[in-house]
């Protein structure tokens, strides 16, 4: 279970969950500014900058890192692996919007959306409309800080401010959602956020929501050993110290992590959808971005990107 979280729990993009979504645009932002990189996201670096969560937005300074590589070199491993994890699955998932919108779906569903920039970096072709659903202080933060700089989204971009623990289906509905429609949703970056029995219930929803040939994308919730990942995160609290750096909420205070909680791929598969499942890891290695990391050996400490079709 969660130590952090209660069922009413809320956040700005500083606070909570709400600073998850900074560390992964700063990994978007740190992998677009590299040699290679898998993805471009040119607006990352922008909600990184003034986010005010300390130790994300130090994720932009390479003497940082270089830092950590001395300190710790398991540790600066382990940022680099998940650096590389992030931009790996931002991959997947534009490839999920990709293929969506090449088989004709017009009609987007961006689920705890965060700082998610692809309503705004991705080539939508016209009549595409996006829905973003999130805590209203997130979404409030992003459209400030992108408007302020002008950019402006590629496809019909409406926001949908409402926790998912709410009826935000009927909020997706008033915002102008068809559920006539085939829909392409993702669930990235939210299933680990979520009780067991939430998880289930969110994926009754949008079952619930999805005409035949929608299409969904989910990053399920890994799997890490208990004393595995008390002794990461001792270490990493030790060198945010060291590094003079406010570390704010442990990540995995927020997380839930539930013995019973299902299998995305097979919940899918048994209620109309067909799915398939990639290990993270997998995918990381086949794009040649895998790190050695002490879990490394453990695939269930790695999540799955999973795809699925509604027959």
């Amino acid at each position: 279970m969660s130590t952090a979280r209660t069922n009413d729990d809320t956040w700005d993009i500083a606070t909570s969950v709400g600073s998850t979504a900074v560390m992964v645009a700063a990994a978007r932002a740190v992998e677009t500014d590299s040699e290679q990189p898998l993805i471009r996201d040119p607006y990352a670096k922008l909600l990184v900058a003034d986010a005010g969560t300390g130790v994300w937005e130090a994720l932009l300074d390479q003497s940082l890192v270089a830092k950590l590589e001395t300190l710790d070199p398991d540790i600066a491993a382990v940022y680099h692996n998940m650096r590389n994890y992030q931009a790996v699955r931002t991959r997947f998932f534009d490839a999920h919007f990709a293929d969506a919108v090449q088989a004709g779906v017009r009609q987007v569903v961006i689920l705890a959306s965060g700082l998610d920039s692809r309503a705004y970096r991705l080539d939508w072709p016209a009549g595409t409309t996006l829905y973003e659903i999130d805590q209203p202080k997130v979404l409030e933060y992003k459209a400030a800080t992108l408007g302020n700089h002008g950019v402006t989204p590629t496809a019909e971009r409406r926001t949908v401010a409402i926790d998912l623990r709410q009826d935000w289906p009927a909020a997706l509905r008033a915002a102008g959602f068809d559920a006539g429609a085939p829909t392409a949703w993702l669930a990235e970056g939210l299933l680990m956020y979520l009780p067991a029995d939430a998880q289930d219930r969110l994926f009754e929803q949008i079952t619930e929501l999805s005409a035949p040939g929608s299409r969904i994308a989910a990053e399920t919730a890994a799997n890490h050993a208990d004393e595995r990942r008390q002794q990461m995160s001792e270490r990493f609290k030790k060198i945010s110290e060291q590094l003079g750096l406010s570390q704010g909420v442990d990540v995995q205070d927020l997380i839930y992590h539930d013995e019973n909680r299902a299998s995305v791929r097979d919940w899918l598969d048994g209620h109309g959808w067909h799915a398939d499942a990639v290990n993270a890891s997998d995918e990381m290695r086949r794009l040649n971005r895998w790190v050695d990391v002490p879990m490394g050996d453990d695939k269930d400490a790695f999540a799955e990107f999973v795809t699925a079709v509604k027959g």
